[in-house]
């Protein structure tokens, strides 16, 4: 007979923000390495991490995948589409995707080869708790009780500045308020990444906020380590990393020279060239003296890298000289240009050293907003902004595919520091939509894309409130020294302890995005890296300055014009006529784009003003009302006994009775007219019902012969 044992679930919980946060394992998806359902309010989130026991022939890097998912019946919705089921991850998953990878993958050991997959499922949503941080926070707590070695525990949590106080995980429907809104994750011993926005928060209310964060998750990293104390596995070994000291000083002795003088040329591809011939004449060498060395080329190529990585570092931490031959706080050349494309609405092209993209504005109509449908409901956007990274932009020749998880996120990075410049929609009714096209990559290609769309923004005629730029900034620390850099190259990116991203006006931080891989980040090592980022974003701003200065005086000519006209509410359905026929034949008459919202509200679309005008007298005809003492040339619709029922408006009718229709007594009204007679009628009255009194006595007595 088969018996299943079970092993009795463990709860653990602790306050976090506005309320509690509960850890519960042992209970759902017990064959996984490691699964934790997190609960915080009515939200609950499966996260779940399982590791292979090999590693893959071949790989040299971490395999680690990381999947949110957001169940619509988590929220009591049915998914839309034909097949009513999820399909792929939208944007919103794969951003909390790489919000829950970013933290996560610099705390896996070095060399770690075996395949690790994490996957967090919203189970549960109640619309007021971020699933997101409830994902960070179990994918953390899943791991560290599986068996995979992990240097946790870590956390994640939101914090926001609402009527000047730090805010917790506050309620989301509370964010609109913010003045800046972040995403931090750390371990007890370092915030290990930052990502958010703010509406020109100081640097001073940024490092605030990072530090109330890390404050607040500790508890929570404590908690953590309870569970893991209770029911974590053993882990499995990791191998230590060992070095045969004496090939790696064959390798230094024979690389030294060529490496150095390689790493001192400015150029991308010119550096890259040579770092490789510098590697190629290395493993040459080796192998002449030792031809047995070819198994192990993969070795003496980490030894190379190691011996690049510490010259690099050693050149800026000591001498303060970085690769292409700028001081620390020096930003690399710029050049700006707007108006580039004749037939877009609007253009720019920005240019800083070996980084470049091209900018483009398009505006349109409200039936252009993008939809979203997430588990808050549906939504529409009428602000996107897309990033596109081709490979010819690093010089490499790669298929082309589908938008990438790191194109979407850098895309929203730019997209948030530049949302919170637009003017509001009633101010300016379009929907705009900016495209950045990276041409060229060594180097921040996300914030080159900030200020492209900034100028570009100008450049259509868009009212932004401010110019706005971003720069990407490094840190490398070796031991008590640190070296904070401006406007790093791709190269430093990689080799070095820190990047961040500041995007922001000349008065504060719109955006900002920080992953950091040293411990113990201190508030003076943050408030140096922000004052550095500052200076670098204002001179770039000056840049900038010189192409554009302010937005166009008018909109392209290719653009379509809004002209806003307001209705009555319940004379919508005047406008739409059955079945929309009344709007799509005032659309093909005039060749116009009509949007109507609920509130009556009209906005017409077409670049003819004059078309749009005709388009708005026709909607006026279809919704005027009568008004007391006006003369209408009205059409004899209906002659009844006692009168006629005159149309003076399209679709409103009124009663002509036979007393008004000339001077002294009218025996039968068809004495006088006939149906689809035109005539001229004065209003002398609506009733509260809406019924309206005409008359051609007195319309004939003003003058008016018809």
């Amino acid at each position: 007979m088969f018996n299943q044992s079970f092993t009795s679930p463990l709860t653990v919980q602790a306050p976090f923000g506005h309320s509690p946060i509960s850890l519960e394992t042992g209970k759902m998806a017990r064959q996984a390495g490691g699964a934790v359902v997190v609960r915080q309010g009515e939200t609950v989130v499966l996260v779940t991490v399982t590791g292979s026991h090999t590693a893959r022939p071949g790989v040299d890097f971490l395999p680690l995948t990381c999947d949110y998912i957001e169940k619509k019946y988590a929220a009591g919705k049915i998914p839309g589409g034909y097949f009513k089921r999820e399909s792929r991850p939208d944007t919103w998953e794969i951003l909390k995707a790489r919000l829950i990878d970013r933290p996560m993958r610099p705390l896996f050991p070095k060399g770690w080869r075996k395949e690790v997959q994490i996957i967090a499922t919203v189970l549960s949503y109640d619309h007021v708790h971020d699933p997101g941080v409830c994902a960070m926070v179990g994918a953390s707590a899943a791991t560290g009780i599986s068996d995979i070695p992990f240097d946790g525990p870590m956390a994640g949590c939101c914090v926001a500045l609402i009527d000047g106080e730090f805010k917790i995980n506050p309620p989301l429907a509370t964010l609109s308020e913010a003045k800046l809104h972040l995403i931090v994750a750390a371990t007890e011993d370092a915030v290990t990444m930052v990502e958010g926005e703010g509406k020109e928060a100081s640097e001073e209310e940024m490092i605030e906020a990072i530090i109330a964060a890390h404050e607040a998750m500790k508890p929570i990293i404590a908690l953590q380590r309870q569970m893991i104390a209770s029911v974590g596995k053993a882990k499995q070994l990791v191998e230590a990393e060992e070095i045969d000291v004496a090939l790696f000083e064959r390798v230094l002795d024979l690389s030294i020279d060529g490496l150095a003088g390689a790493l001192t040329i400015p150029g991308k591809h010119e550096r890259h060239d040579a770092i490789s011939e510098a590697k190629r004449a290395t493993v040459d060498a080796l192998l002449a003296a030792d031809p047995a060395l070819e198994q192990r080329i993969p070795e003496i190529k980490g030894y190379f890298y190691k011996i690049e990585r510490e010259i690099v570092r050693s050149l800026i931490v000591e001498d303060g000289l970085r690769l292409d031959g700028r001081g620390l706080t020096d930003v690399r050349p710029i050049a700006c240009d707007v108006g580039v494309l004749p037939r877009t609405h609007g253009s720019a092209l920005f240019t800083r050293g070996e980084t470049q993209a091209l900018a483009t504005v398009t505006l349109g109509g409200r039936r252009e907003e993008m939809r979203i449908d997430n588990l808050d409901g549906d939504t529409f956007q009428p602000f996107m902004l897309h990033y596109n990274f081709p490979p010819f932009c690093t010089g490499e020749a790669k298929f082309l595919r589908g938008t990438s998880r790191r194109e979407i996120g850098h895309g929203t990075l730019a997209q948030r520091g530049v949302a919170s410049l637009l003017p509001a929609h009633d101010d300016f009714a379009y929907t705009i939509r900016i495209v950045s096209e990276v041409l060229e990559s060594n180097g921040s290609s996300s914030m080159a894309t900030v200020c492209a769309s900034s100028m570009a923004l100008m450049s259509a005629g868009v009212p932004i409130k401010k110019d706005v730029a971003g720069i990407a900034m490094g840190l490398i620390q070796e031991d008590d020294k640190i070296a904070v850099l401006s406007d790093i190259l791709g190269d430093e990116d990689h080799l070095g302890d820190m990047d961040f991203k500041v995007v922001g006006t000349e008065d504060g931080i719109n955006a900002l995005q920080m992953d950091i891989k040293v411990k113990g980040l201190s508030r003076a090592i943050l408030r140096k890296a922000l004052s550095q980022a500052k200076a670098g974003r204002l001179h770039i701003l000056g840049e900038m300055r010189k192409a554009i200065t302010q937005p166009a005086d008018d909109l392209s000519r290719y653009a379509p014009r809004a002209l806003v006209t307001y209705v009555k509410p319940d004379r919508i359905r005047d406008i739409i006529g059955p079945g929309g026929k009344t709007i799509r034949g005032i659309s093909e008459q005039t060749g116009c784009s009509i949007d109507v919202d609920d509130t009556g509200k009209v906005t017409i679309f077409s670049p003819d003003m004059e078309a749009a005008k005709q388009a708005e007298k026709l909607i006026h005809n279809l919704t005027e009302e009568a008004e007391v003492g006006k003369i209408y040339m009205g059409t004899v619709q209906k002659i009844m006994d006692f009168g006629a029922f005159v149309e003076i408006l399209p679709g409103t009718d009124g009663l002509v009775h036979i007393s008004e229709l000339a001077e002294g007594r009218v025996a039968r009204v068809e004495d006088v007219l006939e149906e689809g007679q035109e005539i001229a009628v004065k209003c002398i009255g609506v009733d509260r019902n809406g019924k309206i009194r005409l008359s051609r006595r007195e319309a004939i007595s003003e003058g008016f012969k018809l």
